[in-house]
């Protein structure tokens, strides 16, 4: 049941705790008239003036006096007897690179317009069914290139636990605006680990679903685009999962979508995990550089798996990762090259791209097609190589990142471990199996290092096995709690 909000003391920002609620007790409370959709609003525009100043979580932000009208008509439909769903009234922002109608689509680009959006992106227009209302964007890196989210539209969203850090990216917006309680519930993206590190870089719950799970578009191509997806993030499991089914389902817009019913999401996610195989894949075997503190926070959480009854035992599978390096860099720079290559063109544009992005696209032009074919032969034979592991084990597990927040003035790190990196991401290789095999991964907090800056584990799981890898997540937050143990400064 909701914790009860006495209307008395709704009237002081200070006092009332309905930006503490997570998402699920948030909707009951509305559904049941505890609190009016009006007063939900107003006291989550009064925290975003209050905390988003500090951390530049939320972009492009509507008008206060015409969000509460709208919530005012939620409130109208309240009374009337009709609830949209369980986003009724509930304040949204959308990933800035996702289109959302009413709000321009910035992508953290001067090259793209201010004028706002007329429709929405599929998950979007579900979301608002359920009755959202859409108060602003969440910042993001260029076109969502790197997990460091800085830009020169907006600037650089800080993190949520030391505001001299990183927030991680590209979703790192959305991430920083849930652990700080400036929205409850979120939408994030995710090509190369954009769901995860920001999640685990904030404390929260980032979940990449399985690829086709959550329609992605509406985009002129509809079937070569496979890297990218959206998905959930929250401060619980089960607001992440109910999230999830909203976002996913059919579209025949999208014919590779998953056609299973989404509502098998919103439903228990408690399960007996007794005797089940879990695969600890640390660092690949000394592949990957990480910071000592990852790796001892991660090998720590690992009794807490045992506690749960599985049967924890360290794996690396039969497979080159300097091969799925390379098929990863093959299927970026190609399908960056698609998308950015118009802009690259004109020179006048192509000054305007962050280094990085231009990077991205001069490697796309000099693949021929046979590069890209064998290294959609490498990325076929990766995920062939993860099945064999899952013939022994349900679930894998993989550090969220091999180094924690490092400084925000920083764009990347150019060296982890004392070894250096080539390129702009190469710091996060290691949430690049998972997407490039289109499995489901969902980042959960593990703890903290002892400067107090959070960390998180990916829990892998077989394809389509959306709802094994979020009971798993579930049953491990209600045996550690992090995200209630360590909020944020001043948001416990």
């Amino acid at each position: 049941m909701p914790p009860e909000l006495p209307r008395s003391s709704l009237s002081d920002p200070a006092a009332n705790d309905i930006v503490s609620l997570d998402a699920i007790p948030l909707s009951e409370a509305i559904r049941k008239r505890d609190v009016s959709c009006r007063e939900v609003m107003q006291a989550y525009l009064d925290h975003i003036d209050r905390q988003n100043p500090r951390f530049n979580a939320i972009v492009s932000r509507r008008e206060p006096e015409a969000l509460l009208l709208e919530a005012d008509e939620r409130d109208r439909q309240l009374a009337q007897g009709q609830w949209l769903g369980w986003m009724h009234g509930m304040p949204q922002a959308v990933k800035d690179l996702s289109q959302c109608a009413g709000l321009p689509t910035r992508k953290g680009s001067s090259l793209t317009s201010v004028r706002p959006d007329t429709v929405d992106s599929i998950f979007v227009s579900r979301v608002r069914a359920s009755g959202a209302v859409f108060i602003g964007k969440t910042n993001t890196p260029e076109f969502g290139l790197g997990s460091q989210t800085y830009n020169s539209v907006f600037g650089t969203t800080l993190n949520a636990y030391d505001t001299t850090r990183n927030a991680g990216g590209s979703s790192g917006g959305t991430a920083v605006a849930l652990a700080t309680r400036m929205l409850p519930v979120a939408d994030g993206s995710d090509m190369m680990g954009s769901l995860r590190n920001p999640a685990a870089y904030n404390n929260i719950v980032g979940m990449r679903p399985s690829r086709g799970r959550v329609p992605y578009g509406p985009t002129p191509e509809v079937f070569v685009q496979q890297l990218s997806t959206e998905g959930p993030m929250g401060r619980s499991v089960e607001d992440v999962a109910r999230l999830l089914s909203t976002q996913a389902g059919f579209d025949p817009r999208c014919p590779l979508t998953i056609a299973e019913d989404p509502s098998v999401f919103a439903g228990s996610l408690e399960r007996d995990l007794k005797g089940v195989r879990v695969g600890w894949l640390g660092d690949y075997g000394g592949y990957l550089p990480m910071e000592a503190d990852v790796m001892q926070v991660c090998e720590a959480s690992l009794k807490d798996f045992a506690a749960l009854g599985c049967e924890v035992e360290a794996c690396v599978p039969d497979f080159s990762m300097d091969r799925v390096w390379n098929s990863w860099l093959v299927h970026r720079h190609w399908l960056v090259a698609g998308s950015l290559g118009e802009l690259y063109a004109d020179p006048r544009r192509r000054a305007q791209l962050k280094p990085e992005a231009q990077w991205e696209v001069e490697g796309g032009l000099k693949l021929s097609a046979a590069e890209v074919y064998r290294a959609s032969l490498d990325r076929s034979d990766w995920y062939r190589a993860l099945s064999k592991q899952f013939e022994r084990y349900e679930y894998l597990l993989l550090p969220s990142a091999q180094m924690f927040p490092f400084e925000a003035s920083t764009h990347w790190p150019d060296e982890v471990a004392g070894r250096k990196m080539d390129t702009y991401h190469r710091w996060m290789e290691i949430v690049i199996g998972p997407s490039l095999a289109g499995l489901p991964a969902i980042s959960v907090p593990v703890g903290f290092n002892a400067q107090g800056m959070p960390m998180g584990m990916q829990i892998i799981g077989r394809a389509q096995a959306d709802l094994a890898v979020l009971q798993l997540a579930y049953a491990h937050e209600q045996l550690t709690q992090w995200v209630k143990r360590r909020p944020p400064s001043g948001m416990g």
